[in-house]
């Protein structure tokens, strides 16, 4: 109980972190939207979403699974300043030799991705994924060594550059500039698309997030440990697989839909904004995975050595699902007030939502039980399942996404995330078993998706949006009554033991 308790202490505070982070940075969804509104302006935002998707593509390569094998070996490695500096130098080196690669042939990827003509969108978006990979063995240190509040201080100021420098770029200057087209500023503002000056402030971002990082790495030695970065590399290199196969999934869909729809290139780049927009509303059960992942990564590798890390996984596993419910109910009964966080001719898009809601739930259930093969070094069954989703995502997407456009990206996450989760489940029972709560599970499950489609079926007699809004209440009430009901000796536990 100790442990769960320190681990739910942790996820709080990096959920404090991250969802003021994401909640600052899902600012910038309504901002945009709104501002972004016209033909032209959707494109535009169609360039930066297939822009981002890029750049997580490259963010996997660039790390190459170095955090996760940073939390594998400092569970055991008892000289923590060698992992360290091998692991820190491991990525200094490798990022420049990568980033000086995709500039050299920064004018073909540019066309790859449908930005010719703006190979400036490269350069700024190799300079982000260079200060983002040089901040990941910093930010791991502090996540092992339990500094949350840092780690959150950090995380927020660098999130409130970039959202302060997206306003003073996309919102204040346009109206600055015509006022004083001769200014400095206006001749600099000039050079600049809308989607280059949204990465400039990324950027600005990204740097200053490196540069607060600076007492965990400033004191960094070029004090190489040749045996010990084979090792290590030995076990980060299959999560370049691992963690590319699921930006595949996460990501692809934007892209082929922006490639395989029978329209012409300016709809189908609005069609992949609307898209990403109203992808971003299922941000309360990301909010909860996000933090979850932060603060279990390194709790479940210490874990590991413990007689009981079974059950103790098992009740993680629980109270996880039971908070994800929650979420993806604040989520979906209540999208009448979350769909003003896109603007009006982005809500077109609002009945993929509830679609993602569930893929998200798959995902984070997912997460969870990846953990056996990571601690077992079973990471050929990792790659194996996450190329399955791949080719699942893949396959869906380029048969469906010339009829059913968006609603095809949409089914195939869902079905990749619950494929996935299953294929985890029974792989994980065979090589680690854990006594995971199966049936209540499942019951949390349909409990949330009877709530939902009551709901669905009061908006299709009434429409009304204050009955819409009670209704939503009354469902998430009754929720949280039958998890009281049914977790009741727990939580009374917990409570006497905080008491």
């Amino acid at each position: 109980m100790a442990s769960l308790k320190s681990l739910a202490g942790q996820t709080i505070w990096y959920g404090m972190s991250n969802i003021a982070a994401r909640l600052l940075n899902y600012l910038l969804t309504p901002l945009l939207t709104y501002l972004l509104h016209t033909p032209r302006g959707q494109a535009d935002y169609g360039d930066f979403s297939v822009l981002y998707a890029a750049i997580s593509f490259a963010n996997i390569i660039f790390t190459y699974g170095m955090e996760t094998a940073y939390f594998r070996f400092a569970a055991t490695q008892e000289d923590k300043r060698k992992l360290f500096e091998t692991s820190f130098g491991s990525l200094i080196i490798s990022t420049l030799l990568l980033s000086g690669i995709v500039l050299l042939f920064r004018q073909p990827l540019s066309e790859l991705l449908g930005t010719a003509g703006h190979p400036e969108y490269i350069t700024i978006s190799v300079s982000i994924i260079a200060a983002d990979t040089l901040a990941v063995i910093p930010f791991a240190k502090l996540r092992q060594v339990g500094r949350p509040r840092k780690y959150a201080f950090i995380r927020v100021l660098g999130i409130t550059v970039n959202v302060a420098l997206t306003v003073l770029f996309i919102a204040w200057s346009p109206g600055w500039v015509a006022q004083h087209p001769d200014s400095r500023y206006a001749l600099w503002f000039a050079g600049y698309t809308k989607p280059a000056l949204l990465l400039l402030a990324n950027l600005a971002g990204s740097v200053a997030t490196l540069l607060l990082l600076a007492q965990e790495w400033a004191s960094f030695r070029f004090r190489f440990d040749a045996a010990l970065w084979r090792r290590i590399l030995a076990y980060s290199a299959p999560f370049i697989i691992i963690g590319l196969g699921g930006m595949v999934n996460e990501t692809m869909d934007r892209i082929m839909l922006r490639q395989l729809l029978p329209t012409d290139a300016e709809t189908a780049k609005r069609a992949v904004a609307i898209y990403s927009a109203n992808y971003k509303l299922a941000i309360f059960i990301t909010l909860f995975i996000q933090a979850f992942r932060l603060a279990a990564e390194p709790f479940f590798f210490n874990q590991s050595k413990e007689r009981n890390a079974p059950q103790t996984y098992a009740r993680v596993m629980k109270w996880f699902v039971i908070t994800l419910c929650f979420a993806f109910l604040f989520t979906a009964l209540f999208l009448d007030v979350w769909q003003y966080m896109v603007g009006a001719e982005y809500r077109v898009g609002l009945g993929v939502v509830p679609i993602l809601l569930y893929a998200n739930l798959a995902l984070g259930i997912y997460y969870n039980l990846s953990v056996w093969y990571k601690i077992k070094d079973h990471l050929g069954w990792g790659m194996a399942i996450t190329l399955m989703g791949t080719a699942i995502t893949l396959i869906i997407n380029f048969a469906f996404i010339p009829k059913w456009g968006m609603w095809a990206c949409a089914w195939a996450t869902a079905i990749c995330y619950i494929s996935m989760m299953v294929a985890s489940y029974f792989a994980g029972q065979r090589y680690f078993p854990v006594p995971y709560a199966v049936g209540r599970l499942l019951g949390y499950i349909g409990i949330i998706s009877l709530l939902f489609f009551i709901q669905e079926g009061i908006a299709w007699l009434n429409p009304s949006f204050l009955l819409r809004l009670s209704s939503g209440l009354a469902l998430m009430f009754v929720f949280i009554i039958s998890v009281w009901k049914l977790e009741r000796a727990e939580l009374g536990a917990l409570l006497r033991r905080r008491a």
